[in-house]
Formats: structure tokens, sequence, C-alpha cells
């Protein structure tokens, strides 16, 4: 098959190619794109069927197997000369589709976005699902044409499509501290998502000590996972749980994420950094985020950690991210529906559980938060509020914004001067 055949020619992607956004920096959006041929015949780096490298090597190729599933009746798939279907036909190999890879190296382009896009203010996430537009194959560039439905969506860490959190803690260095993990657990169960634990370095402590916490971690509602990045202990059970999902790990800076990462895919060679010997803390060396992709088809972001997520829930639904507290919710009844589970009478969830006080506390800084969002000021109001002694508040009229503000001396010169020379101007005509 001569060359001219089998090159990739923007003429045939008239419709737009579907990818995964894998990282973004600044205004530039890295995008793998799922490729597929009809026929079977592999795609490589090149853009060219089953060919080579001008080293006469193979270059990293995929060979697709089946029809893949349609996205929607406007990327109906449209055949070419050289029986390639376009890229917005195909999804990431999933339990449910029937599209089988060999070699998983598939073709990434450097994105920018489209200024429709931007007058819109459609923000591009990683993990978006996007279509991409004009694909420059010699110098790997392409436009984000446009996103398509997230299913769910992170601010904090910015991302998209998310399926699952795994909470990483370290046994130790920095240690293990219960009310810490607790706040990290909380912040994961408020996003709906599912939560999971893992709980890192478990080679610098007994194996009664791993006892100790997986039956007080298991009273919390959670079933953690032990490993040891240094030593490869139970890296096959926490890949198993990534079951082909879009994972987030999400803890504080030194846990040992960025090196887990490293170790299941040591091709990332991310940064990583040690953990302070003064305050016992690590240093932050992730800095943006960013999906990596591993050979079970998983896909997980290395996120910056950070030493306290902020609670910015509902007080009446902080009790929902407390396993322990629902269970208790589903097996009695409050008196009162309004019930913050403090002091009221005939409440079902206060008791003897260990993370109660850690309720209470993060409750009165819920509390705390909405009162401050309910002081602040309507900026649409016509009246503001004046403390007058003794706790006593009274409402004034709003004064109309620089109408009785005094002009400056610089604006005064400027007028004068303009004065001065329309009077100048005058004379000169007379």
């Amino acid at each position: 098959m001569s060359g001219k055949q089998t090159e990739f020619d923007k003429s045939e992607f008239s419709t737009p190619l579907v990818g995964i956004v894998i990282a973004v920096q600044a205004n530039f959006y890295q995008v793998r794109l799922d490729l597929e041929v009809e026929d079977g015949s592999k795609i490589d780096r090149a853009g060219e069927l089953g060919g080579t490298d001008p080293n006469g090597s193979e270059g990293d190729s995929i060979e697709v197997i089946g029809e893949a599933e349609k996205l929607s009746p406007q990327l109906a798939p449209t055949e070419t000369q050289n029986g390639l279907r376009p890229a917005s036909l195909t999804k990431l190999k999933t339990q449910n589709s029937n599209l089988k890879t060999q070699n998983s190296k598939l073709k990434t382009l450097l994105c920018t976005r489209r200024s429709r896009l931007k007058k819109i203010g459609q923000r591009v996430m990683v993990g978006d699902r996007v279509l991409v537009e004009e694909p420059d194959w010699a110098g790997g560039r392409g436009a984000i044409a446009d996103v398509l439905h997230r299913k769910t969506q992170l601010d904090r860490p910015p991302i998209a499509n998310v399926e699952q959190i795994i909470v990483v803690f370290a046994m130790a260095e920095p240690t293990l501290d219960p009310y810490q993990l607790s706040r990290f657990l909380v912040k994961a169960e408020s996003t709906g998502l599912k939560v999971g634990l893992c709980l890192n370095k478990s080679d610098l402590v007994t194996i009664e000590q791993q006892q100790n916490w997986q039956k007080r971690l298991g009273e919390w509602g959670y079933q953690p996972i032990f490993i040891s990045v240094y030593n490869n202990i139970g890296l096959r059970e926490f890949s198993d749980r990534l079951n082909h999902k879009i994972t987030v790990l999400a803890g504080l800076s030194g846990v040992g994420k960025s090196s887990l990462i490293n170790q299941l895919a040591p091709e990332n060679n991310l940064r990583v950094g040690e953990v302070t010997g003064k305050l016992g803390r690590g240093r932050h060396t992730t800095r943006h985020v960013e999906l990596f992709e591993f050979t079970n088809g998983s896909l997980l972001a290395d996120t910056p950690g950070f030493n306290q997520p902020d609670l910015d829930c509902n007080p009446g639904d902080l009790v929902n991210y407390f396993p322990e507290a629902r269970q208790r919710l589903a097996e009695g009844n409050c008196q009162f529906n309004d019930c913050l589970h403090q002091d009221e009478p005939n409440c079902a969830v206060r008791g003897d559980w260990e993370r109660y006080q850690h309720y209470l506390d993060f409750l009165a800084e819920a509390i705390a938060r909405q009162e401050k969002l309910n002081d602040r000021g309507d900026p649409e109001s016509t009246l503001k509020a004046k403390n007058k002694g003794k706790g006593e508040t009274k409402y004034e009229p709003k004064l109309q914004s620089n109408k009785y503000r005094r002009t400056s001396r610089r604006s005064q010169h400027q007028e004068l001067e303009g004065l001065y020379q329309e009077e100048g101007r005058r004379m000169n005509d007379e």
C-alpha cells in the first residue's frame, strides 16, 4: 500500500475526533484520542496503516477488532478509501464495550480551546470527553470544539467524570492522625462518589498495629488496603480496586501518592519528595492534576496534597458523610426532622461512637460558615446593616456608589487644563 493512500488527511476526518483530556496547563490541553480501524489494520504513530518508522522498526500501534459504540446520530460512521473510521465513534475501553485493543499507546494531541467555548464560559477540565477538530498529525496539535456531557465534576481538584476517590494516608512518616484522616474522609464522602481508603508505608509499623487500625477503621465503616510502595506490598490488591475506572487519589503531602503511581507505571517518572525532619510533613511536589493510564485500562489522577480540606457542606447534611452515623439512622429515627444530633431529645445518632466528637467539631465549623454566609450583605440590596451597640442592629439606606465622593485633585487639574485649552482656542479664533 503506497504512502499516499495511507496518510491521514484532514478531509477524512470531517466528523470531530473524540478523546479524553489527560492534562491541563495554562491554555493548552493534552487530549488522548480514541482511534479505530474497521478492517483490523494497525495505526502507527506515523499515522499509517501497518506502516513502519523511518528506521525500519515497527512503531507503537493499536489494533482494533469489532465495532465501537456509536455516540450520537450526528457522529455517524463515514467510510473512507483507506477503511478508517473517525475516532469520534470510539470510546475508552470499558467492560460494557466490545472494543478490543492491542498495545494501548494511543495518539495524543496538544490542543487549544475554540474561542466559541471561551465566549460561552465552557470550561475544559481534566477527565472531560471532548470533540477535537482539525488535527495536525505532523505537529501533534488540534482544537477542542466541544465538551461532552459530564457524569460527575469536582472543583477541588478540578477534574470531571470521576467514578471513585481513594484517600491515601501513611501509617508513619508522617504519623497517622485520626482527626485529619476523618476530615479527609468526610470531604470525600461529601462528593457523593464511592470512597476507598489506602494506608501506605505499612512496613514501618508492626502487624499488631495494622490489625488495631483495621478494626478501628472497620468501626468507622471502611475496609482499608494496607500497602508498602517501598517493599511492593499490597499493590496488586490496590490495582484491582481501580477496576477500569477514573480514580482520584487524595491525601496529605508526603504519604506516597506519586510514588504509588511510579511503582504501578514506572514510565511516568513523577517527581517525589521526602518528609521534612522538623515538622514531619510532606513537601508539595505535585503541582497540577493529570490522568495516568495503566495496562488494565484504569485512569488514575494524582492531585496536589493539602493538609486541611475545607468542609463547605450544609450543617444538616453533615451526618450523611459518616458511615457509622448513617447506620444508626437506618436502625432508628430521630424525634425531630431537623435534628442536628447535638443535645436534642430522642436522637438516634448521639451516643458512644468514636467519631462523634469529630462530628460535633465539624458541625460547629459548618454552622459558623453558614452564619457567615447569611450575614454577608446582598449587593443588590438598597439597605445596609449598622451595629448601634448592645447587640442592636439598625438598617440604613445605602448611598449611591461614587455619588457623594469627593473629586480627586488630579481630576480637578485635568478639568481646569481642559478649560484653559478651550479658552485659548476660542481667543485664537477671535
